[in-house]
This record gives C-alpha cells, structure tokens and sequence, in this order.
C-alpha cells in the first residue's frame, strides 16, 4: 500500500486537475494560510485488513488537498467520521491531519477521483482515468466485502470497476440511492448519501442515517468471512 500511495501522489495525469489543486494549495483560504498544503493527489488509507471500503467523491480543495488524507480537515469528514466512530470502525469522532492519532479498525477510506476539482466536480473523463488507482487499491484490499458507495459520482465508478472486475453485474445496472444495495463477486455495495454540507445542513443525511448504513456495513462485512 505505501508503494501504490506514493505512485498515486505522484500522478499528473488529468491537468484540469493538476493545475486546480496546486492553485489552491498556493493561494490557500485564509483561515489556513499558515498551513502547509499537501496539494498533491491524495491516498485512501485505513486498516489493510478493511472488511468494509468507503468511497467518496474527490479530496475537498481545502480539506484534503490541505491535510493529505482523506475526508480530513472539513465538515464533511467530521460528519463521517463521528458516524464511524459510534459504529466502532473509527477510533476518535474527528479527524484533523494526517498525524493526529486516528486510527481506523475494519475500514478504509478512499474516494474515485484523487485530486481535489474544481467546483467539487470531476468529469466522466477524469473519473475513468483515475479508476485503475481503485482497482490496484481493492486488490490489496483481500479481505474487503463492503463497499459503501458516499454519493452516486462513486456510485459510477464503483459500477464501472465491478463490470471488468467481476463476472457479471445485475441486469439492469443498479441504480443509486440511499440504502440501495446489491452484490457482486465477492462485494456487497451499498449506497449512502454523501456526506457533503448541502446534504447534512439541509437534513437529506442525518447522523442517524448514516449510522445506520455503516451499521448495515459492518454486519455485512463480519457475515462473509475471507475467501
């Protein structure tokens, strides 16, 4: 994993991209200007012995193209890991920097595009360039059953990683939605609202909604033992 972290945070592959997260990490937001910025593509990270996958979107232009780990250092990791703490997969409710103590037990945390873009919105383009980073991760991910899929952007790709990786998928494709579910090689996927600010200020996912999907997670994860 430390060799596949490394040629991801090395890649330049999309200059959309390139160009968006190292303007922001140099112009930085104010309340962080100080700080040194990662502003580099961003690793999952977790426990190499992951039952349960969670897969987000892309790293935050301040969150964690700032701090270098994902769902790290905005109010969307707070959100999410407060909820996997209280399900036992987190070992602290906040996640701040990379060196802050937090350790994850039984999950990994990753997201279907690595570099922060602009606007929060990667294209189709760039989510299939950067897919093959997913597949190397799940492959040395051997004890992975669950993946929990924050969003349909994820969602997609997820689907896309499935339909080479797997001998088939359900027909028709299955479509997104929160608690959606279905199973596919050794994998169950499950989505999830994504924990952004317009989804929990406004109520769409609640803290008790999302708990309850990572509680649904876990159980999954212990009911199908390694292969």
């Amino acid at each position: 994993m430390e060799t596949l972290a490394d040629r991801i945070a090395a890649c330049r592959a999309c200059p959309r991209l390139v160009e968006w997260r190292e303007r922001c990490a140099r112009e930085k937001r104010r309340a962080f200007a100080g700080e040194e910025y990662w502003g580099r593509p961003v690793p999952g990270w977790g426990d190499p012995a992951a039952r349960v996958v969670l897969i987000g979107l892309a790293p935050a232009a301040h969150g964690a193209n700032r701090t270098g780990r994902m769902f790290t250092g905005d109010r969307s990791g707070d959100f999410l890991y407060r909820a996997m703490h209280e399900v036992g997969l987190a070992s602290v409710p906040a996640s701040r920097h990379r060196h802050d103590g937090l350790a994850l037990t039984g999950a990994w945390v990753t997201a279907a595009v690595r570099c922060a873009p602009p606007a929060n919105r990667p294209t189709p383009e760039e989510r299939d360039r950067c897919l093959p980073w997913l597949t190397e991760e799940l492959e040395l991910l051997p004890e992975a059953r669950v993946l929990v899929c924050l969003g349909g952007f994820a969602w997609a790709a997820v689907l896309r990683h499935l339909a080479a990786a797997v001998s088939s998928l359900p027909r028709p494709r299955p479509a997104f939605g929160h608690g959606a579910v279905f199973t596919a090689g050794r994998y169950t996927v499950i989505g999830c609202f994504h924990p952004s600010q317009q989804n929990t200020f406004t109520g769409r996912l609640t803290t008790e909604m999302m708990v309850a999907i990572l509680s649904q997670a876990v159980d999954l994860g212990l009911a199908h033992p390694p292969l």
